[in-house]
C-alpha cells in the first residue's frame, strides 16, 4: 500500500483537487515522522493526479529523506528565504490551475504557510478540510491501541508513585514536580500536555495551573489531569482524591461524578452517536442536586493528538465504530471550593467499549 493511499481516499471522498499537509498528527500518520513547526515552513501538497511536491528547509533534508517521499522535493536555505522553493513547487503543479480546490488543515496550518501557497497557486481556492483529513486517524490500528495502552499503563504507575509521596502542607508545584519525575521514571517518552495538579478551590478550574504559593490542606480535593506519551501516542487521565479526610457533602459530590462516568462506560457501544453518549452522561449530572456545577461535554477523541475526533458532545452525530478511542470525563466544579473530574480512556470494540485506563475510580483519601 502506498503511504499516500489515505490521502488519496480523502481526495476521493471530498472531491478536492489536492490536499496540503503540514507537520502534525496527520503528517505523522501518513509519513511516519513528525517535524517541529517553527519559523521554517515545511509543506507537502498531494494532488489528485500527478506528482506530489514538498517544500522542505534544507537543514531538514537529512531527516526528510528517510521518509521515502514519492514526489519532488524543493528545499530552501535561510539566507535565500522560502518563497523560491514555493514558486518552484507551484510550477510543478500545473494541474492546480484556476478553479482548483485545495484542502488544508484549518486547525494546524499557519497563516504564512497558507499565504505562500496562495501566492504561487493563484486562482486556486483553499478550503478547510481538517475534519476530512483527520478522519484518517479516527479508527486506530491494533499497533496504535497497543501504544496507547502502554502510555496509559506507564502514566498510571507514575500516578500511584506520586500519591504515595503527597503530604498535607505540600504546594501544588511540589506535587507537580514529583509527578513529572515519576512519569519519566515510569518510561514515558514525553508528556501528553502540561499536567494539571490542582487542590482546593483551584480544582474548581477545569484547566488550572499548579500554584507555588498554595499549601495543600486537610479536606482539600486534589485533582490530577495528566498523561505520558509512548511511541507518539498520548494518555489522558484524570483522577480526583481528597487529602486527609472528606466531608459528606464532598462525598456526595464525588459520587455523582462517578455515577456519570460509570454510565458512560456502561452504555457506550458501536452504532451509538457521540451525541447519544454525551446526552446520557450529562443527564446523570443534570438530574442531580449538583446540576448547577456542570461545565463541559463528556469527552474527546484521543491518539496522536490529545484532543481529536470524535468529540463526545451533544449535536455531534458521528457514529461510534470499532477502533475509535475517546475519553469519558464528566466533572463538577464549585467555584471557590472544589472540583471533581474522573476521566477514562476507552476504545470501541465490536460489542461495546474497553477501558484502557485501569486506575481505581472509587473515592480515595490520601496523605
Amino acid at each position: 500500500m502506498s503511504m499516500l493511499e489515505p490521502v488519496h481516499k480523502v481526495l476521493q471522498a471530498t472531491g478536492h483537487d489536492a490536499i496540503a499537509l503540514v507537520p502534525g498528527a496527520n503528517f505523522l500518520r501518513v509519513f511516519g515522522k513528525d517535524f517541529h513547526q517553527m519559523e521554517r515552513p515545511l509543506v507537502v501538497v498531494v494532488p489528485k493526479s500527478g506528482v506530489p511536491v514538498a517544500v522542505v528547509p534544507n537543514l531538514e533534508l537529512g531527516s526528510f529523506a528517510p521518509i521515502g517521499f514519492p514526489g519532488e522535493v524543493f528545499d530552501w536555505r535561510d539566507e535565500d528565504g522560502y518563497m523560491g522553493a514555493f514558486k518552484a513547487a507551484g510550477a510543478a503543479l500545473p494541474q492546480l490551475a484556476k478553479g482548483a480546490r485545495v484542502g488544508v488543515e484549518g486547525q494546524r496550518m499557519r497563516v504564512f504557510d497558507l499565504l505562500a501557497l496562495q501566492e504561487v497557486l493563484s486562482g486556486v481556492t483553499f478550503v478547510d478540510a481538517h475534519a476530512a483529513i483527520s478522519a484518517i486517524r479516527l479508527c486506530k490500528t491494533l499497533e496504535e491501541i497497543a501504544a496507547l495502552r502502554e502510555a496509559i499503563k506507564r502514566s498510571e504507575v507514575a500516578l500511584e508513585a506520586t500519591l504515595m509521596q503527597v503530604k498535607v502542607g505540600m504546594t501544588e508545584k511540589e506535587v507537580e514536580a514529583i509527578l513529572l519525575s515519576e512519569l519519566f521514571r515510569a518510561g514515558c517518552d514525553g508528556l501528553s500536555f502540561d499536567p494539571i495538579v490542582a487542590a482546593g478551590d483551584n480544582a474548581a478550574k477545569p484547566h488550572a495551573s499548579a500554584r507555588a504559593d498554595y499549601h495543600i490542606k486537610a479536606g482539600d480535593a486534589l485533582l490530577f489531569d495528566f498523561g505520558g506519551r509512548y511511541n507518539h501516542f498520548s494518555a489522558d487521565i484524570t483522577r480526583t482524591f481528597f487529602v486527609g479526610h472528606v466531608s459528606d457533602h464532598d462525598l456526595a459530590f464525588y459520587d455523582t461524578v462517578l455515577a456519570a462516568n460509570t454510565k458512560g462506560r456502561e452504555i457506550s457501544r458501536p452504532g451509538m452517536t457521540a451525541s447519544d453518549v454525551d446526552d446520557e452522561v450529562c443527564k446523570v449530572l443534570e438530574r442531580s442536586q449538583f446540576a448547577a456545577f456542570k461545565r463541559h461535554k463528556t469527552g474527546h477523541g484521543l491518539g496522536l493528538d490529545v484532543h481529536e475526533a470524535p468529540q463526545i458532545m451533544r449535536g455531534n452525530n458521528q457514529v461510534l465504530e470499532p477502533g475509535m478511542v475517546f475519553t469519558i470525563e464528566p466533572g463538577l466544579y464549585r467555584d471557590g471550593e472544589a472540583g471533581v473530574r474522573i476521566e477514562d480512556d476507552v476504545v470501541v470494540t465490536e460489542n461495546g467499549i474497553e477501558s484502557l485506563t485501569m486506575f481505581p475510580r472509587e473515592l480515595r483519601v490520601i496523605g
